[in-house]
């Protein structure tokens, strides 16, 4: 069983990452693009992006689900799927040409996958309550596959 990560901490640590990086007056990566589509409740999603040409997708429908990104590097791509309640994905990123796809359809689903290195490919999917999936993949040209059903 995934542990319950209270949501009022991630709230306050992800407004005070927002306020600190506004402060700092951090750049944005160069050519990069988040796009967040939510429906439901209490669905939340935090990224963090450097390097050049990161793409990240997230479509939330639901209650309490979570997408945490971090992406380094050049011209990674992450797609996110939650569909359901609680579900989690955890996902960082470097190197070059990356791709992560994340499925998540049913609760309480954990997925975590590191990524670095270049041309590698990770897909999750995640259908049913309480699976966990963790992927590290570094090197060149890897692909992986985890289906959970």
């Amino acid at each position: 069983m995934i542990p319950y990560r209270p949501r009022p901490a991630l709230t306050a640590l992800s407004a005070a990452l927002m306020l600190a990086l506004a402060l700092t007056g951090a750049p944005a990566a160069a050519g990069s693009s988040v796009d967040v589509r939510q429906w439901g409740s209490a669905n939340e999603a935090a990224s963090a992006q450097g390097g050049h040409r990161q793409r990240l997708a997230v479509t939330q429908r639901g209650r309490g689900n979570l997408t945490l990104s971090t992406q380094d590097g050049a011209r990674n791509r992450i797609s996110v799927g939650q569909t359901g309640c609680r579900n989690v994905a955890d996902l960082d990123q470097s190197g070059r040409r990356n791709i992560v796809g994340v499925a998540q359809m049913g609760c309480r689903n954990d997925a975590t996958v590191t990524q670095g290195g270049s041309r590698n490919a990770v897909g999750v999917i995640q259908n049913g309550r309480g699976q966990t999936a963790t992927a590290t993949q570094h090197g060149q040209g890897n692909v992986l596959l985890i289906i959970q059903d």
